[in-house]
């Protein structure tokens, strides 16, 4: 470590911002497996792209088959799948994207460590709120009926704990609100946040 020497470009964070005209943040969704955290995700960037955002999108499953394919779902596995994704998305920041990363992230301790990498101020933590018994009906991939017949370890919620935000800066409940309600409220909480003045 002694003999590492960051590099630093000509082009600053703050010429990107101008550039892009844009202020970078971390859109951080996390939510139990099939509470809606990737559709939430999906719809938002596609809705900031329309308003000529300029965005990236981090899916867990995407990051676990390339960049993190060599982790598994212990709970060692998992905090480093996040202190990475955390660093990605701080390297993303500073090329001034805006950054929607989607993933369970059960540990209140990671959430907080990629707080800490990206910068609290560039940090939107979106609790996507939906009761476990709703997760386990949609069971969109199937996963919930693998961890009750214990094909599955490790799964959050069933076999693992799932640690509630203590704080989040926005809360989306799918289970109380429509998709077209929850795009509305994060598009009325985040828009202020990143549009560039």
């Amino acid at each position: 470590m002694n003999n590492l020497f960051p590099f630093e470009s000509k082009i600053t964070q703050a010429d990107r911002f101008r550039l892009l005209h844009q202020k970078p943040k971390v859109i951080w969704f996390t939510g139990l497996s099939g509470s809606g955290k990737s559709t939430l995700a999906t719809h938002l960037e596609a809705q900031l792209y329309a308003q000529n955002f300029k965005t990236y999108l981090l899916d867990g499953d995407n990051v676990r088959t390339g960049l993190n394919n060599d982790l598994d779902f212990s709970d060692h596995s998992r905090k480093e799948n996040i202190r990475r994704i955390g660093e990605v998305s701080k390297l993303f920041l500073d090329a001034g994207l805006i950054v929607l990363s989607a993933f369970i992230s059960p540990f209140e301790e990671d959430r907080n460590q990629v707080r800490s990498i990206v910068n609290p101020e560039n940090f939107i933590e979106v609790f996507v709120d939906c009761p476990i018994e709703v997760c386990e009906q949609r069971d969109v991939k199937g996963l919930y009926k693998k961890a009750r017949l214990g094909e599955v370890r490790n799964f959050t919620g069933i076999t693992s704990p799932y640690e509630r935000p203590l704080n989040p800066d926005i809360t989306v409940s799918t289970h109380l609100q429509s998709l077209d309600e929850s795009l509305t409220l994060l598009l009325e909480q985040i828009t202020p946040r990143i549009s560039y003045s």
